[in-house]
């Protein structure tokens, strides 16, 4: 009975709210969409706080609105998930760039490095059927760019395991400024170093303490931050020629590639083109793309990439680095590289010191205390 009076009551409730609101008011309120009352200036901000440019494109085709202000969008970030390239068999395979196989050629034909350069990167006489989209034919649509991200699916230098190799670079309408970081050996004790953690806070404290002492000591040991002989006669410093080369041929091939982006996008502010492997990282400021714009770029003669002019290189090495966090580096290697003449470019130093993130920004710090070995290289 109280049950069939509460129904009646809230169809009562019902019927006289439907009396009170003309019919069409209902219909129409029914029918909004929220993000209408929205104004233009949060849509962007909103678009910018997304940036991913597959996401942007789906936006495009929810509304008008949307279509008209997601290319407006003055922060982008584009993900290349693969590049396919059609063999002549027909087989599409994952392509990591001729500089893969250079690495590997030059490691195993190490006597003869120029010549299988030169043979790698001499262009192919039948063209290559890219079937991809290119990242400037997905951005040229968005005419407000300001800061724009490029991210390949991995680096172009196919290094063993366990060997570290990044690279961070410079340009203007030429290479301003680069600078290497690599080891023979790469290890982290952190997996390990959790099983032996203690169960007390006294013992956690005495251990950290410890580390630290000994990661002091062994990066200060009085070698006077000389390379040993060794170095030069069991192909160590070959090694680090072909890292040095292998980088740089990366570092312009990526530069060359961006001609039409940056010629196309007169707003771009800042461009940077890393990989997924955050092996290597090209960036470009306002000033620079602005130079690269009004002055011509020269390109290599032997193959798609920036011809690297005359250097000047300052390399730093230890045997042996441990860092905070369990870190060890066996044959840490760094190298900073200006063009010999007219480089525009800002402050060595101050690049090496912001060109990685940690750890590696500390065994940066580390090995620029060292002793330091002054090398020239011409252009290629």
């Amino acid at each position: 009975m109280v049950t069939a009076m509460h129904m009646e009551l809230a169809l009562a409730s019902d019927h006289q709210m439907c009396s009170r609101w003309p019919i069409s008011y209902l219909a129409s309120s029914s029918s909004t969409d929220n993000f209408d009352r929205l104004p233009d200036s949060l849509l962007l901000m909103i678009f910018n706080k997304i940036a991913d440019i597959r996401t942007l494109g789906r936006c495009c085709a929810v509304s008008k609105r949307f279509s008209h202000l997601a290319p407006q969008t003055d922060n982008v970030v584009v993900k290349v998930d693969c590049v396919i390239s059609g063999e002549e068999n027909d087989v599409n395979v994952k392509v990591r760039g001729t500089l893969s196989h250079f690495f590997r050629s030059v490691c195993t034909t190490i006597v003869k490095p120029f010549q299988a350069l030169h043979n790698l990167l001499s262009p192919k006489k039948e063209p290559v059927d890219i079937s991809h989209h290119s990242p400037g034919e997905v951005l040229k649509n968005f005419s407000a760019i300001r800061n724009l991200r490029i991210e390949l699916p991995g680096g172009e230098l196919g290094i063993e395991e366990g060997v570290l190799l990044k690279w961070k670079a410079e340009f203007g309408n030429s290479l301003e400024n680069c600078v290497i970081l690599g080891a023979s050996s790469f290890v982290s004790e952190q997996s390990s170093s959790a099983g032996r953690k203690r169960g007390h806070v006294e013992g956690k404290i005495d251990n950290e303490m410890e580390a630290l002492d000994d990661v002091e000591s062994l990066n200060t040991q009085d070698d006077n931050g000389c390379i040993p002989e060794s170095f030069y006669t069991d192909g160590s410093l070959k090694l680090r020629v072909v890292w040095t080369i292998s980088s740089l041929i990366a570092a312009s091939a990526r530069h060359y590639l961006l001609q039409r982006i940056i010629a196309d996008h007169p707003t771009l502010e800042n461009l940077v083109l890393t990989d997924a492997d955050r092996q290597g990282t090209l960036c470009m400021e306002a000033a620079q793309m602005q130079r690269f714009r009004e002055e011509p770029l020269t390109a290599s003669a032997s193959a798609n990439r920036t011809e690297v002019p005359a250097l000047n290189m300052k390399l730093w090495y230890a045997p042996y680095l441990q860092l905070p966090g369990g870190i060890r580096l066996q044959g840490a290697t760094l190298v900073a590289i200006k063009p010999s003449q007219g480089s525009s470019g800002r402050d060595c130093g101050e690049f090496l010191t912001s060109a990685f993130e940690e750890p590696y920004r500390t065994a940066a710090s580390i090995l620029i205390q060292r002793r330091t070995y002054v090398l020239e290289m011409n252009s290629f």
